[in-house]
């Protein structure tokens, strides 16, 4: 994203450029922990959220594409993600951590969310849904 930042004035220092991401605030302690059936339900609301986040290179959301290892959720309501990229110098690896942060912390009742990327084990192809392979027109893995 391009950001346009005016000339300083004789004598006067640029403004600094605001950050490209800041993480979202955290929120309010729950008033009461999370039943598991809340945890569950949790569970399947954030993956919803994670089938609306692509890798802007490929037309599939990034959990059919297997990027995502684990979630897991405290009865506080503190999600801790782990997922990797299709590789280390994968373009988007400055803005897909915190893309996937802000859609976690967007689902409530999340109270605080932190995403791990992880190279072990390896991403291929073989992590992928059957219907992302459908998708791509993979079939040989």
């Amino acid at each position: 994203m391009n950001q346009r930042h005016p000339l300083p004035v004789e004598g006067e220092l640029p403004a600094a450029p605001v950050p490209p991401s800041e993480p979202p605030p955290a929120r309010m302690p729950l008033a009461q922990p999370l039943t598991d059936a809340e945890i569950e339900a949790l569970q399947q609301r954030i993956v919803e959220a994670l089938y609306k986040c692509f890798d802007p290179e490929i037309p599939v959301n990034i959990y059919e594409l297997g990027l995502i290892y684990e979630i897991v959720i405290a009865p506080t309501g503190a999600v801790d993600v782990k997922m990797t990229l299709t590789s280390p110098g994968c373009p988007v690896a400055g803005t897909l951590p915190g893309d996937v942060q802000r859609r976690v912390m967007a689902v409530e009742p999340v109270t605080a969310a932190k995403v791990d990327v992880v190279w072990d084990p390896p991403w291929t192809p073989a992590r992928m849904s059957e219907a992302a392979k459908l998708q791509l027109g993979i079939d040989d893995y």
